[in-house]
């Protein structure tokens, strides 16, 4: 068994983390985007119908350069990066994106959010292997003695982003999702998360 595998039942079942609607920040969280993101989106929009890859390749990495951009890029972004934790549990495969606290040099470290680009843009489909994958990086930073780095997750069609934070054997799920048309607003949230991690004791 896999990430990809996880259903929202399984992950209940499994790795007993249930799931709610929460407000991750008090307040829907927005930043500056960088002179150069839009035009590079209207761009990468029209070449994102051809496939779910090249979504990922002209819209969301685009995002994610981005927000690690407004971070002062002291978050590192791992592509395609393998997240063995612990095949009992089915916590093993790869994930499509990590944001991980430091350098941009392997080897993983300190994992922040996983993220998951839909398949089919279903959003809910996507939600438990999202889930699994922040059991797993909560389940490294312990293993790794970083107990106190917050886990956020974020399923996205590249159209759509649903955000969620993981906490105590509950997978919260922002009440607001959000769109492309809302690129200050992604932005924003990558931010707020990072700054998260920076506000741990």
């Amino acid at each position: 068994m896999s990430y990809s595998e996880f259903t929202l039942e399984m992950v209940e079942q499994k790795l007993g983390v249930t799931t709610q609607e929460a407000d991750l920040f008090p307040a829907p969280p927005s930043a500056p985007v960088p002179e150069w993101l839009p035009g590079w989106l209207a761009r990468g929009t029209r070449l994102a119908l051809i496939s779910e890859k090249s979504r990922s390749e002209f819209i969301v990495v685009p995002i994610l350069v981005a927000g690690r951009e407004l971070c002062d890029e002291q978050f590192a972004i791992f592509s395609g990066q393998r997240l063995d934790v612990d095949p009992d549990r089915g916590l093993v495969g790869e994930c499509d994106f990590i944001l991980a606290v430091g350098p941009a040099l392997p080897p993983l470290r300190a994992p922040l959010m996983t993220i998951v680009e839909a398949k089919k843009n279903d959003v809910e489909g996507g939600t438990g292997q999202c889930i699994a994958e922040m059991e797993a990086a909560r389940q490294f930073n312990e293993e790794s003695g970083r107990t106190a780095v917050p886990v956020f997750g974020c399923v996205t069609t590249g159209e759509t982003w649903q955000f969620l934070r993981l906490a105590d054997g509950v997978a919260l799920l922002d009440r607001r999702r959000y769109y492309l048309d809302n690129v200050s607003g992604i932005l924003g949230m990558i931010q707020a998360i990072y700054q998260a991690s920076l506000n741990v004791a």
